[in-house]
This record gives structure tokens, sequence and C-alpha cells, in this order.
């Protein structure tokens, strides 16, 4: 009877065993589950703070436009009512009406050296641009993956939970014939109760991460599927060289480089003479007799140039200004470089060290699953303890749960890698999706209110540089 009752729990015990599956090998999700590639596709398009990006850049384009407006003409109308009263003459009231055209010719470089420094500023946002997509797609990646991991962590913990149960049922059994003591069955309520302590908590992480989930992707999370393989690339030499020709942050610091270098030009053209056409018409007439205007009318017409002699130390300082933010811009993209060669490097060694953890622990839950099952054997024939069997299961469970922190940790270091080297990218991890271009903006704005002279006076400008 006693070896019936054995078979019995060993066939109990390796029918819940056999429910701790790995994550790797978890059941197909059933119809209707969320893909990485939907969740990422929903916070490309709805993410406020990516779309919060995008409204900054196209503010961003308009400064390029207002640069460029310098090249081209201006025209005004103005008008103004004035009144005196004379004592010796009586009351009147005139009346003005003016219209002024004036046309820039050349700058000493300066509206060159401006528009230059406009449009890198709108290359370096655009690169700002990238990086919070990159960063966004990351987050979605975190949450989804966490998400996942706590599900599964769920799972294990309701599992153990069950399986403590079972065992505290048999030990309470066992106990009543006399095989077992009080202080077996103490032991086995105890870990119950722990077990049940832990699901709460489980409960309670996933519920976090799924706020955390909605608040990046827009949406609750429901079944997810299993994340899709990252590429990443081979060997650390083609990590390094991708991420410094390509990492957005890097660039972006480079084109601000070259804005400020530009700028230094541009202080330095206000030492120079500035030349510009000017042209006005004027009518000028008492109010209540504005007739025959052709005899009343002014009009005018000159070629104007200035040179600035003395202002009192304001260009030289700007001067002096512009070479130091260039000097501080120069040092950004060093740090910036430094940077990047130390994030790659940190990824790659995560990613390597992650994945090497995770093979480890798939190897300690094949091995856990192997003892836990042949402790309760052994138990069955007097060779083990209750709380040998309840260690075992406990180390089962604690393997189980490192196994798919472990993956986790593996996947987001692989996705970390591929954001400092500029590849993690809506294109890259969702097939056919329609993708946000900041330079169709930039192009479709830049030239616009342009006139047919602005090319031309930039090439004239741009004859001179400003000495450095």
């Amino acid at each position: 009877m006693q070896g019936a009752q054995n078979n019995r729990l060993t066939s109990k015990w390796r029918g819940a065993l056999s429910l701790m599956a790995l994550m790797g090998a978890m059941a197909v999700s059933p119809a209707g589950a969320e893909s990485l590639s939907e969740a990422i596709a929903q916070a490309y398009a709805q993410n406020p703070t990516l779309q919060r990006a995008r409204a900054l850049q196209r503010a961003n384009d308009e400064n390029y436009v207002q640069a460029r407006s310098g090249l081209g003409p201006s025209l005004s109308l103005g008008a103004d009512v004035s009144y005196q009263d004379p004592a010796f003459q009586g009351s009147q009231s005139t009346t003005g009406l003016s219209l002024n055209a004036s046309q820039p010719l050349f700058a000493s470089g300066g509206l060159t050296a401006g528009l230059n420094a406009a449009e890198a500023d709108v290359r370096a946002g655009q690169e700002d641009l990238r990086s919070v997509e990159s960063q966004v797609l990351l987050q979605v990646i975190d949450v989804y993956t966490a998400v996942r991991r706590d599900q599964e962590a769920l799972r294990i913990q309701q599992e153990s939970r069950d399986v403590l149960g079972q065992q505290l049922e048999e030990t309470r059994a066992r106990f009543e014939v006399g095989e077992l003591t009080r202080t077996d069955v103490a032991q086995s309520e105890a870990r119950l109760a722990a077990a049940t302590a832990a699901v709460s908590s489980a409960q309670a992480q996933l519920e976090a991460s799924r706020a955390a989930y909605v608040a990046v992707v827009g949406q609750s999370p429901t079944a997810l599927d299993p994340v899709p393989a990252l590429q990443v690339p081979s060997d650390f030499t083609q990590a390094l060289n991708r991420a410094e020709n390509n990492n957005p942050s890097l660039r972006a610091a480079q084109y601000d480089e070259a804005a400020a270098r530009a700028r230094v030009s541009q202080a330095r053209s206000g030492l120079g003479p500035n030349i510009g056409l000017t042209a006005s018409y004027g009518v000028n007439a008492p109010t209540n007799d504005f007739r025959d205007l052709g005899t009343r009318d002014v009009a005018t017409a000159g070629l104007r140039v200035t040179v600035p002699l003395f202002t009192s130390g304001l260009n030289s300082s700007r001067v002096r200004q512009a070479s130091e933010n260039h000097n501080a811009q120069r040092l950004s993209v060093e740090l910036s470089r430094r940077e990047v060669v130390q994030q790659t490097s940190t990824n790659w060694a995560n990613m390597n060290a992650a994945r090497a953890g995770a093979e480890a622990n798939r190897e300690q839950v094949r091995a856990a699953s192997v003892a836990a099952e042949g402790v309760r054997l052994e138990q069955g024939v007097g060779l083990r303890t209750n709380i040998e069997v309840l260690n075992a299961e406990q180390e089962l469970r604690q393997a189980q749960l490192a196994l798919i922190d472990a993956e986790r940790s593996a996947y987001l270091a692989s996705a970390q890698l591929l954001a400092v080297t500029g590849d993690l990218r809506a294109d890259a991890l969702v097939a056919g999706i329609d993708t946000y271009d900041p330079a169709a903006n930039f192009d479709a704005v830049k030239n616009r209110g342009a006139t047919p002279l602005e090319p031309l006076i930039r090439a004239v400008d741009g004859l001179v540089t400003p000495a450095e």
C-alpha cells in the first residue's frame, strides 16, 4: 500500500514539474496576440514623446527659412497722420503715405554664414530626432520584454504555489498515518505561505509593468508573442566602427560644431562693410486736400554702403564669444565620441555576459529539474526528508526565475547596442512601416517665400569669408 502511495505521489510530482516549462518553450500564443512589431508600430505612430520631438524639429526647420529671408528683398507700406495747431496759421492735419523697399547685396559673408549655421542646426536637429526615436523604441522593447517576463514569472510562482499546496496536503496525510512529523507539516505550511506571498508580489510587479507599457505604447498589453531575434554586429570592431559613423548623438554634435564654426564667420562679418539697394516712394499732403498727388510725391532710390567704425567693443566681443562657443563645440564632439566608445564597449560586454549568463541559467534549470524529481523519488524510499524536497522545489523555481530575467537582460543588451550604433530603427524592426522623414518637411518649407535674386546674392556674399 505504501508503494502504491509513493507511486501516486511520484506521478503527481512529475506532472507538476512538467508544467514548469522554460521561457523559450512557452506555448503558442492565442489568436489576437500582440507582437513586438505591432507594439513598435503603435508607439512609432502615437507616442507623445516622439510626436513632440517631431513638432519641435518642424519648428526648427523654420529657422532656416527665417535665415534665408535675409538674402531677399523687403517691402513695407507705411502711413501716418499728424496734427498741428500753430496759433498764427490755424489748425492743420497732414497725411503721409510711403512705400519702402530694400535689397541686401553684400554683408561681408554674414548672410551666407548665417544660412550655413541655420542649415547645420537643422541637420543636428534631425539627428537629435533620430536619437529620440531610438530611445522610444528602446523603451518599447524594455516594457514589452518586462511584461513578458512578469507574465512568465507569475505563471512560475502560481505553479510553485499549486505544487506546494499539493505537497502540504500529502504531508498532512502522511503525518496522519505517522510517516512524517508535525515539523514536516509546519515546514510545508511555511513554504506555501511564502509562495502565496510571492504570487501576490509577482501580480503587483506585472501590473506595474503593464502600466509602464500603456504609458509608452499607448494601449494595454494582452498576450504577447515571443520577441524576434535582433541583428547585431558580428564583432566588436564592426560595432565600434558603426557607432563612430552612425551614432545620432555624435553626428548631432558634429553638426553643432559646424554651426558654431559658421557663426564665427557670421560674427566676423560685423567688422566689414554692408552694401544694399534702397528705394522709397512717399506722398505727404494736407488731409483735407489730398488731390493732385503727382505734384506732392517723392521717389528715391540709392545704393547704401555702411562700414562700422566704432561700436564700443560690441563687434569684437561677439567675435570672441563665437570663437569660444566654437571651441566648446569642438570639445563636445570629442566628448561625444568618447562616450560612444564607452557605451559601445559597455553594451558589447553586457550583451556577451548576459548571453553567457542565460546559457548558464538554462543549464541550471535543467539540472534543478532533474534534481527536484530525483529528491522526490528518493524521499519515497526514505533517503530524503521533507525539507530537502521543499528546498529542491525552491531551487528549481529560483532557477526558472533567473533564466527568464537573464534572457530579457540579454535581449535588452542587444537592443541597447543597436541604439548606440544608430541601427535601432523602426524600419529595421517592422517590415513595411511608414516611417517619418524629417528631411521631407525641411525640403518642403526651406524655399518658401524665396525670390529669384537669392541665389545670386548668396553667391556674391559668399565670395568673402571673414578671416579666422
